[in-house]
């Protein structure tokens, strides 16, 4: 079977002008590649977590990849110390969704005026949650150990304003005044606030003072968040469009009807154990668990999912495209051959073999591939821009389609042999999704 899969995936990928196409209208080419020297994602690397917040977010934007220009996805690790937290902050730009690797967090958001509910959970390994964009939002390590976390975000440049830097840290300062009305505190808290920002630490200070200040900071913030939080407008038009069933309890958007958004809890934002390995005792020896608006209801609206691959020793994700999403994927374990296809004329193969760490983007609408070229299981985790990126496996699509596509066509397009195509259709074709 994988001596047909491997026949299938010659064929195809050099046949790749019949079926690849990029998306329209926006990106209008199938890459846009930003010019400048690409840097090294190393995302297999711990952060530096010696700071006073404990915690350490390494970026992978349109900065380091200067491919994800015009695709809306990057992606993050973050590195907590025990009890280090990523603070009060929001992304002005995109929606995140986060998979715990290691550690145990306390992570919430706060939704807008008038409400401003805390919506909160604590995530152990293999547990996903999902931050909508423009929300105040936190993960804090609650664990005794190191903590780790992977993160897709909605944008090539989501944007991030930690609250209490904007607010107490800005250059220059907003009026002492203004803040001792908005936040109600003592204008020598304020100017002790101000100054504790703005203020570089010396190596005399006590990071225990500053988490102190921090953790001020976070308390009143969350609790006044009615001054800050804000939904993004146009799309989507409220905090969460958390899917249900019943269209007599909810109004319909996006595809889906969507609860009450006062009726929303943290368990509509959450998915547990992608920590899981996934079977690939298959024909293709690979299997994806997804996290989309099917696992997660409140991904409803907010563009964006998650999926983890499992691949056996020669392993194949066999080429594919996601018609709605561009994928940005992670090697968290092995080595992985993996590769896309431009669309007509050119059907340029653009590939690369990636190690633990590394990071690469397949644009959204082309056809691509992974291959554990190692003698070890490999794992990866990709993030794709769509709440329902879609799957068209290629040779599943072709030459496996109910009813089959008539031979006729499939001989003329492939210039295959009558009976190749007639073996070819009537040979089982694996779904590792």
């Amino acid at each position: 079977m994988k001596g047909v899969c491997f026949l299938v995936t010659v064929a195809l990928m050099a046949l790749a002008s019949s079926l690849a196409s990029a998306s329209d209208p926006s990106p209008m080419q199938d890459t846009c590649v930003a010019i400048d020297e690409p840097k090294d994602a190393g995302l297999d690397k711990s952060g530096n977590t010696s700071n006073p917040v404990a915690s350490n977010v390494t970026t992978v934007n349109v900065e380091q990849i200067k491919g994800l220009n015009t695709l809306g996805i990057s992606m993050v690790r973050i590195d907590y110390e025990p009890y280090g937290e990523n603070p009060p902050h929001t992304h002005p730009r995109a929606t995140e969704i986060l998979t715990v690797l290691e550690g145990t967090l306390y992570v919430g958001f706060v939704t807008s005026n008038p409400e401003n509910r805390l919506i909160s959970k604590v995530l152990y390994k293999g547990d996903v949650f999902v931050f909508p964009i423009g929300l105040i939002h936190f993960q804090f390590n609650v664990g005794k150990t190191n903590a780790v976390a992977i993160a897709g975000l909605s944008s090539q440049n989501p944007g991030v304003i930690t609250i209490e830097n904007a607010v107490f840290g800005s250059d220059p300062s907003i009026n002492a005044d203004v803040l001792t009305r908005a936040f109600q505190l003592d204008k020598n808290v304020v100017n002790y606030l101000q100054s504790s920002l703005l203020t570089p630490q010396s190596s005399s200070s006590s990071p225990s003072m500053m988490r102190s200040v921090h953790l001020l900071v976070t308390i009143a913030f969350m609790a006044l968040a009615s001054s800050l939080s804000s939904a993004y407008d146009p799309s989507p038009l409220q905090d969460a469009c958390v899917a249900v069933d019943d269209p007599k309890a909810a109004v319909f958007v996006n595809g889906k009807f969507c609860k009450d958004p006062k009726l929303a809890m943290a368990d509509d934002f959450f998915f547990s154990g992608l920590h899981i390995p996934g079977n690939t005792s298959n024909p293709v020896g690979s299997a994806v668990t997804p996290v989309n608006v099917a696992q997660i209801a409140g991904l409803n609206t907010l563009g964006i999912s998650l999926a983890r691959v499992d691949y056996a020793p020669y392993g194949l994700n066999p080429p594919h495209t996601h018609p709605r999403a561009t994928e940005i994927l992670v090697v968290l374990e092995g080595t992985l051959y993996v590769g896309f296809v431009t669309s007509n004329p050119e059907n340029r193969l653009i590939s690369k073999v990636l190690n633990k760490g590394d990071v690469f983007v397949f644009p959204i609408g082309l056809i691509h591939f992974q291959f554990n070229i190692g003698h070890t299981n490999a794992v990866a985790i990709a993030a794709l821009s769509s709440q329902n990126p879609g799957v068209i496996t290629i040779a599943n699509a072709v030459l496996g389609s109910d009813p089959p596509i008539s031979i006729d066509v499939l001989t003329k397009a492939f210039q295959l042999d009558k009976d190749v195509v007639n073996f070819l259709q009537s040979s089982f074709w694996w779904d590792n999704n």
